[in-house]
């Protein structure tokens, strides 16, 4: 069984999935980035996430893809190894910015976000 947290502040959404991420549960993590593809500054904290197959992370990739489409930024806190690993393993860390800490990944969207000079 899959929860999902979602943490909402002026600046940025959390989304906290909670189990694993596989087949059975994608769905539902799938449908809940999707509500976000609107949201300015994402941030997927999988710090609750003990396992994540190729269907968790198709699901990851693809709402990353649907938040960007609409100019929206987006950020991966993991301090998991065996998460990281595959996160690394895949290139998935060249497309998002993955940090091993919440306060990292905000950082890293709300920096993305700010007007440049």
């Amino acid at each position: 069984m899959l929860e999902i947290q979602v943490e909402q502040s002026d600046d940025y959404t959390v989304c906290r999935p909670v189990g694993e991420l596989d087949a059975y549960t994608v769905n539902q993590f799938r449908e809940t980035l999707a509500s976000f593809a609107g949201v300015p500054r994402l941030v997927i904290d999988l710090s609750l996430v003990p396992f994540m197959d190729s269907a968790g992370l198709g699901a990851l990739i693809g709402g990353i893809r649907r938040a960007r489409e609409n100019d929206g930024e987006v950020a991966v806190a993991c301090n998991r190894p065996t998460l990281t690993r595959l996160l690394h393993t895949t290139g998935f860390d060249r497309i998002v910015e993955v940090t091993e800490t919440l306060d990292g990944a905000i950082d890293a969207v709300q920096a993305a976000g700010s007007p440049r000079d």
